[in-house]
């Protein structure tokens, strides 16, 4: 049985985010959910840089690219 309002396994999606976009997201106001999928997040060293493997809902992914949106210059 999972606790109350945690997604079941198979709602999950595994993300590798840049590094740079992570460094990013750490800098912003981000809900629970999202501080949370990032806090939880997987560091894999790439090279001279990292992606962080994120796993979280859809919607989670959604708003987290959501908040990236300047890095676009948009």
């Amino acid at each position: 049985m999972r606790p109350l309002g945690q997604p079941e396994a198979a709602d999950l999606v595994t993300l590798d985010m840049p590094g740079k976009v992570a460094d990013y997201l750490r800098t912003v106001d981000l809900e629970l959910a999202e501080r949370t999928a990032l806090d939880q997040g997987v560091t894999v060293r790439r090279g001279q840089g990292y992606t962080l493997r994120v796993s979280a809902t859809a919607e989670v992914h959604r708003q987290l690219l959501a908040r990236c949106q300047p890095l676009d210059g948009g």
